[in-house]
């Protein structure tokens, strides 16, 4: 046998030496790739948090302020969900390990913190009349997400249709509560900009802090393998 041809053999064998079949190849390339989207989520929420906390600060608005923050607790449940997909892609579905339950549960914390202080300061700004210096760019920057998030809904979807796994399937549909989040952002910018009254971005803020509470209610259930809530019957 030729130098050539056991190399190339050798490749298409996995680990334990025999031969994949066609669809065990499919589903490590499909496994593959729900990995690579979890990284991209991950790695976006990261840049549009910064991007937004800077931004929010330096426009006075807390609409978009409280959307960085909420991006960066998304980024610490990215990272579950991609725990979850390698061992989901390792032993298949089953009990949430320790890992992603701490990580749910610190995700939940998070979120009902974030969500009480947007509150808290949504109604002293409500109280002191304070208007943002101007909220383009928060319009922008859920523009932006809308588009983003509903591109990665779309192929999550489609990679956990065709793995028939439910835990991959339930995070796009929770991924959902990205583009809720973002469509309160916009809607609170546009009237902002579009009227200039200052009760605009306290009602973004709000809206914001409810979505949270929301999501860290979900984390606190999902911690306890009662399932996401985005999706009947999807765990």
């Amino acid at each position: 046998m030729s130098t050539r041809f056991r190399f190339i053999f050798k490749s298409r064998l996995p680990s334990n030496g025999k031969p994949m079949h066609t669809s065990q190849q499919k589903s490590v390339r499909l496994f593959h790739r729900a990995k690579i989207l979890a990284l991209i989520t991950i790695g976006y929420n990261i840049v549009e948090g910064l991007i937004s906390v800077w931004l929010g600060l330096a426009d006075e608005t807390v609409a978009l302020f409280g959307f960085g923050l909420d991006s960066f607790v998304e980024v610490i449940s990215g990272i579950g969900i991609y725990h979850m997909i390698v061992r989901t892609e390792g032993n298949g579905a089953g009990q949430r390990d320790a890992f992603e339950q701490r990580a749910l549960r610190i995700t939940g914390f998070a979120f009902y913190l974030l969500a009480a202080g947007l509150v808290v300061t949504a109604g002293i700004s409500a109280v002191e009349g304070h208007r943002p210096i101007t909220a383009l760019w928060g319009v922008v920057i859920a523009l932006l997400s809308i588009l983003t998030m509903g591109v990665l809904i779309h192929m999550k979807l489609k990679v956990g249709r065709a793995l028939q796994s439910d835990a991959i399937i339930a995070d796009a549909h929770c991924t959902r509560a990205c583009l809720l989040l973002s469509f309160a952002l916009l809607i609170s910018g546009l009237g902002y900009e579009l009227t200039g009254i200052a009760g605009f971005d306290s009602a973004g803020s709000v809206a914001i802090a409810f979505l949270s509470l929301r999501e860290g209610r979900e984390a606190f259930a999902k911690a306890r393998n009662l399932g996401c809530g985005c999706s009947p019957g999807q765990n």
